[in-house]
């Protein structure tokens, strides 16, 4: 009798467990096992990817259902095994864009370990295959998401106590000279981690430069955390230099002997005034014209127009180039991208010597060249010959 009893305990027990347990969808349908090998390891690693980011549930269902989506599309069928390990980071990486979550390429790619040329490949097949709408990640948005990936904010062994920064005040003065450098053509086509890595260390050292212009840029991303981008020390030096025209304005500072260093010191202040200050410290380019052109028309040395030049002006006339260019560095200079301002050198060729550049008539002559010339009626004639022949 109780050996009946016990047994029918253990069934009781058995059955209501098994009532209690919870049977998910594809495991009861077998859906699961219809899913192909590739396309089960796409979505483990879209979840997992979701998961590194801390991204919510809604972003996930999203960014897996985008990575199937794309599978099934025939343009992605033939593609090497290593774009498809590219697909899912870049549906994580759309999915996020339209639903305003702070995310940059540099971060899908330096997770999953790939070259950003052939991330951006994929990611231009995926968004015109795939129809989908992207928005632009707005610069604001990118500097809060660079500054969260900083260790600066919060006390640690290996960072020192004067080091340490309050992180709203960082991201403000972070994100004015940012704005600043837009406004100042410093942006534009230019990747932007580099430009947010040197204001960052900018308005750092701005907070404290008592304790911290000894820092050097190299020393302050080790102790952040954060890599350093190669173009990252020539943006910094393009800051500088426009913090250092706008403080040659400020009539306060004209008693101080500025330089890359002290200038740090009044970020502040500069930011504060930056709008009056752009207006004073550059000009356009009409009015530098009409300012260089003014001291040569009434001075009260000028001679007759057929006397010899002056000897000031004779020296300017045979050293105009850098005669003009320390003019400019000495004046206000025009607000233009720096592409303009310092052009890339052009290779120079050698001048041809009197020998080469005598004519000869027999030099070759080009196809367009002869196509110009007029033909006759037998020459016509004489050419239909030839080219049927």
């Amino acid at each position: 009798c109780g050996c009946v009893l016990a047994e029918g305990l253990l069934t009781t027990t058995y059955t209501e467990e098994e009532h209690l347990r919870e049977v998910a969808y594809s495991h009861s349908t077998g859906q699961k096992e219809q899913l192909s090998r590739c396309l089960q390891r796409g979505i483990r690693r879209v979840q997992d990817l979701c998961k590194v980011l801390q991204l919510p549930m809604v972003f996930e269902e999203t960014a897996v259902s985008y990575f199937q989506r794309a599978l099934q599309h025939p343009s992605f069928h033939l593609v090497s095994l290593e774009k498809k390990e590219l697909l899912g980071g870049c549906c994580v990486f759309v999915t996020c864009r339209q639903r305003n979550w702070p995310l940059t390429m540099g971060t899908i790619c330096s997770l999953l370990y790939a070259k950003q040329e052939l991330f951006a490949s994929v990611y231009l097949s995926l968004q015109k295959e795939l129809g989908l709408s992207v928005p632009a990640l707005s610069l604001g948005d990118l500097v809060k998401t660079h500054l969260n990936s900083f260790r600066l904010f919060q006390h640690a062994a290996d960072i020192p106590a004067p080091f340490v920064e309050d992180k709203e005040k960082m991201v403000t003065r972070t994100m004015q000279i940012v704005e600043l450098a837009s406004e100042t053509w410093l942006v534009t086509g230019r990747h932007p981690i580099p430009i947010v890595t040197a204001a960052a260390f900018l308005s750092w050292q701005s907070l404290q430069p008592a304790t911290r212009l000894t820092c050097t840029f190299t020393r302050f991303c080790k102790l952040a955390g954060v890599d350093l981008p190669p173009p990252a020390h020539l943006r910094l030096k393009e800051l500088l230099e426009i913090l250092l025209r706008m403080a040659s304005q400020l009539a306060w500072l004209r008693v101080f002997n500025m330089d890359k260093k002290t200038v740090v010191k009044h970020i502040g202040d500069l930011l504060q005034h930056r709008i009056f200050l752009l207006k004073t410290a550059f000009c356009l380019e009409d009015g530098e014209e009409q300012h260089t052109a003014a001291p040569g028309e009434g001075s009260p040395g000028e001679g007759s127009p057929g006397s010899p030049p002056a000897a000031g002006e004779a020296a300017q006339e045979e050293g105009c180039p850098s005669e003009g260019k320390r003019q400019c560095e000495g004046g206000p200079r025009p607000l233009l991208p720096p592409c303009l301002i310092n052009p890339r050198k052009r290779l120079r060729t050698a001048a041809l010597s009197a020998s080469d550049s005598a004519i000869t008539g027999d030099e070759p002559i080009s196809d367009s060249e002869i196509e110009q010339y007029l033909r006759g009626p037998e020459e016509i004639r004489a050419f239909r010959k030839a080219k049927a022949w």
